[in-house]
């Protein structure tokens, strides 16, 4: 696959004030074939669609992915969707571990499998005219021994602070050709902060982002939820926080101290101020719903979750756009 210059969504822009573009995670629409959800989305009046590459929805595996990507671009084009291509399915790698391997495991083979999935998908960005790739960070392996011998066994603490410098060493080393392949290609890693993974946090992205030098090519991923359930700051906040390096926005309700993506008003997020702050700082790119546990019933909070967030955009003031791209 080559990189192709990213595709201007045809589809007509809202009249309310907002610049707001929203979409829907396939991970949330499982049971449905790739085709189906997408026309499903753009009926329902969704700006693009989250791409979550898997078995079932353009394996990136596949020995012919490269003329199914160019099947799904030609797909994409006629309905009018954008697309963000995620890369958080469960088991796309290996039938036994969720998310496994990890860009932390010990084996160095195994990150290369997850390296090389990551790549495979930034060329299948490109080539979908996508305007970034999520991915994130994997869990710390449950034996911190696989991380670093300790120097000092009867130092549990000093052994956790060694095994996290090491996973943070092995994040960016294997970042860093993923990267490469970005900043080649023109299509931005939007790294995601996950609850419970090492890299969990804005202030842990941030920390990646130092060890990395600052390159151009790294984004962030900003999931709503998340900044609810787990950051010091508030959504609101956190939005304006993150705005310099955000590339893409997941958006579902939660509640504090629960990692449970809910559907919208299930949980405790007062949804109009993030929107107006998220419109605020210019943010052009797709803001996708991430319900990946409420495939059983797909098209009903496909079909409920659009006319709540445009409720909640109608509610942002005219004039609250920014400059930020």
């Amino acid at each position: 696959m080559t990189p192709t210059p990213h595709r201007t969504n045809p589809r007509p822009q809202a009249t309310n004030a907002h610049p707001l573009r929203f979409g829907y995670g396939t991970n949330g629409l499982a049971d449905l074939r790739l085709d189906d959800a997408l026309a499903l989305l753009a009926d329902l009046g969704y700006d693009g669609v989250g791409l979550t590459l898997d078995h079932m929805h353009l394996d990136p595996l596949a020995p012919d992915v490269a003329a199914r990507t160019r099947k799904v671009a030609r797909r994409l084009d006629a309905l009018g969707l954008g697309v963000t291509v995620e890369t958080g399915a469960r088991y796309v790698l290996d039938p036994r571990r969720k998310h496994g391997p990890s860009l932390l495991d010990p084996d160095p083979a195994d990150r290369a499998r997850r390296v090389d999935l990551l790549i495979r998908a930034v060329r299948i960005a490109a080539d979908l005219g996508a305007h970034a790739v999520h991915c994130f960070s994997g869990v710390l392996p449950a034996d911190p021994t696989h991380l670093a011998n300790p120097a000092d066994p009867a130092n549990p603490a000093a052994t956790a602070d060694t095994a996290e410098d090491t996973a943070w060493k092995r994040l960016a080393e294997a970042l860093t050709p993923v990267l490469d392949a970005a900043t080649h290609a023109g299509v931005p890693l939007a790294v995601e902060p996950e609850p419970g993974h090492l890299l969990a946090t804005l202030a842990d992205f941030h920390h990646l982002r130092r060890i990395l030098g600052d390159p151009p090519a790294l984004g962030l991923t900003l999931d709503i939820g998340h900044c609810q359930c787990l950051e010091p700051l508030s959504p609101v906040d956190c939005v304006r926080a993150a705005a310099p390096w955000l590339r893409h926005v997941q958006i579902e309700d939660m509640r504090r101290g629960h990692h449970e993506h809910l559907p919208f008003g299930d949980g405790e997020i007062d949804f109009p101020p993030v929107l107006e702050a998220l419109a605020a700082t210019g943010y052009q790119a797709l803001t996708v719903v991430e319900l990946p546990r409420h495939s059983h019933a797909g098209p009903h909070f496909a079909a409920q979750s659009l006319p709540f967030l445009h409720r909640a955009a109608r509610a942002i003031p005219a004039g609250a756009e920014g400059s930020t791209p």
